[in-house]
């Protein structure tokens, strides 16, 4: 667990000293809707900057948990069972890092136990701590993995994402309904194609 939490710290706990207040957080909004040409006084904003500051919290609620704080209980009498367990199609919403625009899509995370498993709430839960936090897909992707990797400890970590990015569906190129897929393949997933094409096609993804 050490080494997780090394790997991917708390950005908030390492930001606390100088974190802005809420009311320094609602003028930074009050700013923006003054620097795209609207005026803040007007009746359907007056109450905007409070809104996105506490939509804020919900959105990027992610930084205040860490991998260990869901993945901390797990289970040993499993009845011999040893084969894959696999949470396919866990929705989920993120922000890109580079734009803060939402990254929308699914995730599908599979593992094969050492001599323990997960409460299966468990790894939604992982996927939306590292989903509500800026990211760039390729980073989460790793994230989720490792973080399963270092708690866990299973025989192997299977992680894909695909999703849709909103930097370029709704600007730049605007590509829209475009999907990006990555993928991060831990132990025996990497070390056997059979078993990482069996992930691939139980989770629709097959090459």
């Amino acid at each position: 667990m050490d080494a997780v939490v090394k790997k991917f710290p708390d950005l908030a706990e390492d930001r606390r000293t100088d974190r802005p207040s809420r009311a320094e957080a609602e003028a930074a909004v009050d700013t923006l809707l003054r620097w795209i040409g609207e005026d803040p006084s007007r009746e359907g904003l007056r109450e905007t900057p409070a809104r996105v500051v506490k939509a804020y919290e919900e959105l990027f609620g992610g930084y205040k948990l860490e991998a260990g704080d869901v993945l901390g209980r797990t289970f040993k009498d499993v009845s011999g069972y040893d084969d894959m367990v696999l949470v396919k199609d866990i929705d989920f919403h993120s922000h890109c890092e580079h734009h803060m625009v939402p990254i929308i899509g699914k995730a599908h995370v599979a593992y094969l136990p050492e001599d323990r498993v997960l409460g299966l709430s468990k790894i939604a839960r992982l996927v939306d701590i590292y989903g509500r936090r800026l990211q760039t897909q390729e980073s989460m992707t790793a994230q989720i993995a490792a973080a399963l990797v270092g708690v866990l400890r299973p025989r192997g970590v299977a992680v894909l994402i695909a999703a849709e990015h909103m930097c370029m569906s709704m600007r730049g190129i605007r590509t829209k309904g475009s999907l990006t897929i990555t993928s991060s393949f831990q132990g025996a997933f990497a070390e056997d194609s059979a078993l990482k094409d069996r992930f691939l096609s139980l989770s629709g993804h097959r090459s």
